[in-house]
């Protein structure tokens, strides 16, 4: 991707493209925004003065019946290359596979790897693939929380869920630089970082060791000495799994952090404050999760300590791939300028931040309900399909400018101010993310 001297930051695209499944059906945002109908979408995109976007060639999408069809591929990436815009390819995006698999499935990795290379052998210019996002995300909503199948809510589960994923991505990888020995992996994570009350650090350590496994499994560095092994051998990891990652690594080439205004998190053993639907806790404690921009008194710590945690840990470039806030437009470009500001920060200091992204270019639906009832209310992006067709919001403007190297000045973010607490507000030591 060059060095970081030589081109300036660059403004990459998204569009929202989760099909996750909650007991036997699935959630496709695609249909929802109408995307899968429209191609000349892409033009929009372009119009926008993008040049990269991540693009959803998903696997469930293609093998909705017995055999797999890439006329819908075929389709969207010709209108691509046309408009000059390179992919970011998505396989998975909060999936779990067609129904014939799952992600507790021992046949789950070799059937998404066995996918990807079929792909790139039909595709063999593609250069950039994300077989599976947010493996560790999807892990805890569907291993540990029990929002989405298998509905699990222990640690094994969420362990082998983690796993599966993880394995598909290098098994993916393999299969894919067998067509293209170029390929890259950019393999993204929703990163953030967790604060809490004295009597919860313990928790809130744990969590901030946890985030980085993903990158650590593929990177081949969880041997015995990994903090977190133990942790992993306990709960249903064997021996011979963790040995596998490390001896054959499929390390990430790009970094990719999802960073949202909701991936800061406060561990709060004040029980008193939070309505019952609130409060959970691990088994020793309990306590709420919550938002930290909603009560702790400093504030959120920002992109930057993120990206230079990444940065020192792994050493390779870093790509905000999602920055988006379900919100009114101007917010949504204050918090897009926010995160744009904070890139550069992190650049001037040192850390090799390539791109931010800006994501949901067509909207969400459903996120308010972690997406487990279908399109129940939706969220406009730079354009809104609120009506049947694309629109270009108030956001698409701050977007072009954006893409062609101007920021314009943006109203103060909410997440900025007082009017943000929600609850008590807590002053908590500062901590390195």
């Amino acid at each position: 991707m060059g060095d970081i001297g030589q081109q300036r930051l660059r403004l990459w695209g998204g569009i929202e493209c989760t099909v996750n499944r909650v007991a036997d059906r699935h959630y496709d945002q695609l249909r929802y925004s109408g995307h899968h109908e429209r191609v000349d979408d892409i033009d929009l995109v372009a119009e926008l003065g993008l040049r990269e976007l991540r693009y959803p060639l998903l696997w469930e999408r293609a093998e909705a019946s017995d055999s797999l069809d890439f006329g819908w591929s075929d389709e969207r990436l010709a209108r691509l290359h046309a408009r000059r815009l390179e992919p970011i390819v998505g396989l998975l995006h909060h999936g779990s596979g067609p129904l014939h698999t799952s992600l507790v499935s021992s046949c789950f990795a070799d059937k998404l790897a066995s996918y990807a290379g079929q792909l790139a052998r039909r595709y063999p210019w593609l250069d950039r693939y994300t077989p599976v996002n947010e493996p560790l995300t999807t892990a805890r909503f569907s291993g540990l929380y029990g929002h989405w199948h298998p509905h699990g809510r222990d640690d094994r589960t969420f362990v082998r869920t983690l796993l599966s994923q993880v394995r598909a991505v290098m098994l993916s990888m393999s299969k894919i630089r067998a067509v293209n020995r170029h390929a890259e992996l950019v393999q993204t994570e929703d990163m953030g970082f967790t604060r809490a009350t004295e009597g919860l650090r313990y928790q809130a350590d744990f969590e901030n060791e946890r985030r980085w496994l993903s990158f650590d499994l593929l990177a081949g560095m969880v041997t015995r000495s990994h903090p977190l092994y133990g942790y992993l051998i306990r709960s249903g990891a064997s021996e011979r799994q963790l040995a596998e990652f490390e001896a054959r690594p499929c390390p990430a080439d790009v970094i990719g952090i999802n960073y949202y205004v909701t991936s800061e998190r406060f561990l709060d053993d004040r029980l008193e404050l939070y309505p019952p639907a609130l409060l959970g806790g691990n088994g020793r404690h309990r306590y709420a999760d919550v938002e930290a921009v909603r009560v702790c008194a400093d504030g959120l710590l920002g992109p930057v300590p993120i990206l230079e945690a990444a940065y020192r840990r792994y050493g390779k470039p870093i790509v905000i791939t999602e920055a988006h806030l379900g919100c009114g437009p101007s917010q949504q470009a204050s918090w897009l300028s926010y995160v744009w500001r904070a890139a550069l920060h992190a650049r001037s200091l040192g850390v090799d931040v390539r791109a931010v992204t800006a994501w949901a270019l067509f909207g969400a639906y459903g996120w308010d309900r972690l997406v487990t009832e279908g399109p129940c209310s939706y969220e406009p992006g730079a354009l809104s399909v609120a009506s049947g067709s694309p629109q270009h919001t108030p956001l698409s403007d701050f977007i072009r400018k954006l893409a062609a190297g101007e920021l314009d000045r943006t109203e103060p973010g909410w997440w900025l101010d007082d009017e943000r607490f929600a609850y008590e507000p807590y002053v908590s030591p500062s901590r390195a993310a």
